[in-house]
């Protein structure tokens, strides 16, 4: 029986990322896991939305940045639960190397090398996981226990995606943020496929995004705000 998706989402926010937890029945999904230095108060969370071992049935990854990977490897085991994401990010997680496969030139890799150091933005060996599905662009994922589809938006990324439910919500990972106002997201590694991502959403009849970092906004506004409107 194909699951209906509920519409009960939990945003879960710490240092500005956003998990989202969302209710299907009597199970749940967890889009993206946050950082690793928060994970005594995401797990807190989500034992007091009436998450226990058994379940959480997946772990959606929108993309393989630590801020959005940290806690998976520890869920994954507490949780007892499946985790799925784009190949194309699967360097990441399981070489720590958040610089992997991104189309950076050598200054931009430099700099990047610099900022992970000061901010200690890593997978320890003991955080770094082998996803159990790999996901792809068009894949509907309702037998995974959310009524969605998967909708492939590299630039942030290689491996970039969203989430896309039956009732019009986008979880947007990167592509988008709303840190201040609902704007694209300055932090891109290859701005033809940036751009391209967004020309792919602006059609697709998306209600409400709920982003990696800052407050969900209707998609209208975004449109509104960045111009976009056709």
């Amino acid at each position: 029986m194909t699951p209906v998706f509920t519409e009960t989402i939990t945003r879960i926010e710490f240092n500005e990322t956003n998990c989202y937890l969302i209710k299907v029945q009597d199970q749940f999904v967890l889009i993206d896991t946050g950082w690793t230095k928060h994970r005594k108060e995401i797990e807190a969370k989500l034992e007091e939305a009436g998450c226990e071992r058994g379940n959480l049935k997946l772990i959606l990854l929108t993309h393989g940045d630590f801020d959005h990977t940290g806690n998976c490897a520890y869920f994954k085991n507490k949780f007892d639960c499946s985790v799925a994401m784009h190949y194309d990010d699967l360097g990441m997680v399981q070489l720590g190397d958040f610089l992997w496969n991104r189309n950076v030139g050598t200054l931009t890799r430099i700099l990047f090398r610099i900022v992970i150091f000061i901010m200690r933005m890593k997978l320890r060996k003991e955080d770094r996981f082998t996803p159990d599905i790999f996901l792809e662009d068009g894949q509907d994922i309702s037998d995974l226990g959310i009524d969605a589809k998967v909708i492939y938006i590299p630039g942030h990324s290689k491996g970039s995606i969203g989430i896309l439910t039956k009732g019009g919500d986008l979880f947007c990972g990167d592509l988008l943020v709303n840190t201040d106002v609902p704007e694209k997201n300055k932090m891109i590694s290859d701005a033809e496929s940036y751009d391209a991502s967004i020309t792919k959403v602006k059609p697709l009849g998306i209600q409400t995004v709920y982003p990696g970092h800052g407050e969900s906004f209707t998609m209208k506004r975004f449109l509104e705000a960045n111009q976009e409107v056709e």
